[in-house]
């Protein structure tokens, strides 16, 4: 649980540490007891023995939904760095195309996307692997958040230190190597890793093209057993497994790379 208590200090025995254990428990505690409420005002009758002998539908489709997740991760990230250069460049019509992309992509809801590049372009250019096409639609929808978030963390580099490194004779390449790339990261990673735990939440509209992920294989045992709670409640607590850890790694990453300016 160590993503809850970031400030606190490494000894677990610390009063410290205690009291925010404490303080969590409580937290967890009453919205447990709230939603405990809500059931019971409801008279929900639970059947979880209906969904459960599904369980291996749930496990396959959370296993893809990670394999397409990952995979989205690291194509979107290359997306988005040539975007936010691409946006950045001295060349106008390479700077007008990224410009255009980036908003075009991040102006229009993504199920529009799924259709438009599922159902057209794909189509269009004979590409009929739906999962093949899910990587490529969600790497371009995420990466074009992505570029803006890299063109945020470049644009918060000071001007100071540009002419600083100028003033010791690096080149515009080492510029960005040293100097530009390393704080831009550094900023960048908190919206980064709100992106990316965005990007496997919006990972389940690809139900919409037929793609077996966690999602579809849900709605499918519910379209089965009729119950509805039971079958999405797993969705629930198998996304937070993939998004947790994302967001505690990325955690773990700031406060490396991290130094007092």
């Amino acid at each position: 649980m160590s993503f809850f208590f970031e400030d606190s200090p490494s000894s677990p025995s610390s009063p410290k540490q205690a009291k925010h254990f404490v303080s969590f428990g409580c937290a967890f505690l009453f919205l447990s007891f709230f939603v405990f409420l809500a059931f019971t005002a409801i008279d929900y009758n639970w059947n979880w023995s209906s969904v459960f002998q599904y369980k291996k539908k749930f496990i396959d489709g959370w296993l893809i939904s990670v394999g397409i997740s990952f995979v989205t991760l690291f194509f979107s990230l290359i997306v988005g760095f040539l975007a936010a250069m691409g946006k950045r460049s001295t060349l106008l019509p390479i700077k007008y195309v990224a410009s255009i992309y980036i908003e075009l992509v991040r102006g229009t809801p993504l199920l529009v996307q799924i259709y438009l590049f599922y159902y057209v372009i794909a189509d269009a250019a004979g590409v009929d692997n739906r999962y093949v096409m899910g990587v490529v639609i969600m790497s371009l929808f995420s990466g074009a958040y992505i570029a803006e978030i890299f063109r945020a963390g470049i644009e918060s580099v000071g001007k100071s230190q540009l002419l600083s490194a100028k003033a010791i004779g690096l080149s515009s390449k080492q510029t960005y190597r040293f100097v530009i790339i390393p704080q831009a990261l550094r900023n960048s990673l908190p919206a980064l890793a709100g992106q990316f735990a965005n990007l496997i939440k919006d990972s389940s509209l690809l139900s919409t093209i037929a793609i077996r992920e966690f999602t579809l294989n849900a709605q499918e045992v519910n379209s089965i057993t009729y119950s509805s709670f039971e079958s999405y409640f797993p969705l629930a607590i198998g996304y937070l497994a993939i998004t947790l850890p994302v967001m505690q790694l990325s955690r773990v990453i700031e406060n490396k790379i991290r130094f007092e300016t």
